[in-house]
């Protein structure tokens, strides 16, 4: 007999996509921890629209996050606020990572109440909680040295309820679930105000390239930035018209900030 699969609850799904997008922006973060502030646009130009122009830094795999503590790395960030986000984000994941493991997933096996089951110890799925001293120090950072991005990976499956059919791991209770909800909710804010993506409406200095109009930027939280001449329809810019006015979005910028640059070159 087929068992239909339970349907997640929808605040499982959006627990999940905050995760998943504290997840993808983690680099952009890092990297803005060795960028100065400053109130222009693009609002820390994400390594896509780098890319995108070819000014990418050829070192960005660093970035990832999968290495731990690569923020303390730095003694002089030039950006305290991205440093500052990042640490609280990053201790707020681990934390709940440490803290879930130990109620929610099922103990290593022991062969006969005395063995211990190393294959099992080993199993990828698991998160090995960090020894804390008595003065608070890590001694041992167990799955915290995989970084924020495994930690982001993990937490997620526990919201969506994985590798729970073998009994790794057991359901999340109500209050947990919650209290989850309410770190991934807040990490994402957290990141998404450092990088300038919380929803913002700039004027940018230059005015368009092409009819000389004014240019408005604007950010979406978890979404694409995007600009549009204000000049309307007579604007002659090679750019999608949407709503009266030329716009460019998402990797299309690439276009408009080219032009930008060339005519501030010029």
């Amino acid at each position: 007999m087929t068992t239909t699969p339970t349907a997640l609850p929808e605040h499982a799904l959006t627990t999940a996509a905050d995760l998943r997008a504290v997840r993808e922006q983690w680099g952009d973060l890092l990297v803005a921890v060795e960028q100065r502030p400053a109130d222009t646009w693009p609002p820390r130009e994400t390594r896509g629209f780098l890319d995108q122009l070819g000014d990418a830094d050829q070192d960005d795999e660093q970035h990832l996050g999968r290495t731990p503590l690569t923020l303390r790395q730095h003694p002089a960030p030039a950006n305290l606020d991205a440093l500052d986000a990042a640490l609280a984000v990053e201790a707020a994941f681990f934390t709940a990572c440490d803290a879930i493991a130990v109620r929610y997933q099922r103990p290593v096996r022991a062969h006969l109440r005395v063995v211990v089951d190393e294959d099992d110890r080993a199993d990828p799925r698991r998160w090995t909680p960090a020894t804390i001293g008595p003065s608070g120090r890590t001694l041992a950072a167990g799955s915290r040295a995989h970084g924020l991005h495994w930690a982001a990976v993990w937490l997620e499956g526990r919201a969506l309820g994985e590798d729970q059919g073998d009994g790794m791991f057991y359901p999340l209770g109500d209050d947990v679930l919650a209290d989850l909800a309410t770190v991934a909710r807040r990490a994402r804010r957290r990141v998404e105000s450092a990088l300038g993506r919380d929803g913002r409406t700039t004027v940018l200095p230059d005015p368009c390239p092409w009819c000389r109009g004014e240019l408005l930027a604007r950010t979406v939280p978890g979404g694409e930035p995007s600009a549009t001449c204000q000049t309307g329809e007579q604007c002659p810019a090679p750019a999608t018209l949407d709503r009266g006015r030329r716009m460019w979005r998402g990797a299309d910028l690439a276009a408009l900030w080219a032009a930008l640059d060339g005519r501030r070159a010029a």
